[in-house]
């Protein structure tokens, strides 16, 4: 009786200790599993990452600009930039010739329109009008993209931009003002006018034109349409071909 019990406790014990050897070893390998899922999880993470920083660089790399106004045409798949200097002649004669259609062209969709401003004149002729009135425009826009566009146009009209052997009109902040009665976004706009009165954009302006400055553009206005510079005269001819009619800026009818 007593050996029968002693070899039954002794199989018992033998199958407990079989028992326990298997749990411990299926603990190992959900261990082991475990470490190898979260190894190559790490290694995603790591690789994504890194994916974000080059991705983040490269942005960094080719825009050069992250300060550039889209005035319209956001979403579009074509995108034309212009390089521009509020005091620049030629760029108020450019403006006065295109801007309209160019403008509507970006409002229709047909392509993507970013303003890029510089201080060339200021730089070469002394004054300050070019970053002045770019610090306007940088109040403007935190009105809306078109009252940036409008007084935008308004700056470079025939009535109101300034000759370039003239006085530095864009220095004066009430001369600004006077423009911005002209854009209705604008016109008693206390906001805007506390703006341009005081020093909430001069940051704004600085890094437009140094965005501007690394763009290593030599001479405004300049004109890129996919990033291929094309000249003044040709863009015409360019928004003709992008569908845009260059008498009302509608869209033509086919």
């Amino acid at each position: 009786m007593s050996k029968r019990n002693s070899s039954e406790a002794k199989r018992a014990a033998r199958e407990r200790l079989r028992a326990e050897r298997e749990k411990q070893a299926k603990k190992e390998r959900t261990r082991r599993q475990l470490l190898v899922a979260l190894s190559v999880v790490g290694v995603l993470a790591v690789v994504a990452g890194i994916g974000i920083f080059i991705a983040k660089l490269n942005d960094q790399d080719s825009s050069g600009d992250d300060m550039a106004v889209t005035t319209a045409g956001a979403k579009a798949e074509k995108t034309i930039d212009v390089y521009e200097d509020l005091r620049c002649p030629a760029c108020a004669s450019f403006e006065q010739a295109v801007g309209e259609p160019l403008q509507k062209g970006a409002e229709q969709g047909k392509y993507k329109l970013r303003i890029h401003l510089g201080a060339i004149i200021d730089g070469n002729m002394g004054g300050s009008g070019s970053k002045n009135a770019a610090r306007a425009l940088g109040a403007a826009k935190a009105v809306s993209a078109k009252a940036f566009a409008d007084y935008k146009q308004q700056l470079y009209s025939a009535k109101w931009h300034p000759e370039e052997q003239g006085p530095d009109k864009f220095a004066d902040n009430n001369y600004l003002l006077k423009v911005s009665d002209t854009v209705p976004e604008l016109k008693d706009n206390k906001a805007f006018e506390k703006a341009v009165k005081g020093k909430k954009y001069n940051k704004w302006a600085k890094d437009m034109i140094a965005s501007f400055n690394g763009s290593e553009i030599q001479s405004t206005p300049t004109i890129k349409i996919d990033g291929e510079q094309v000249q003044p005269q040709d863009v015409p001819a360019k928004l003709k071909d992008m569908g845009v009619d260059l008498k009302s800026g509608k869209e033509k009818t086919k």
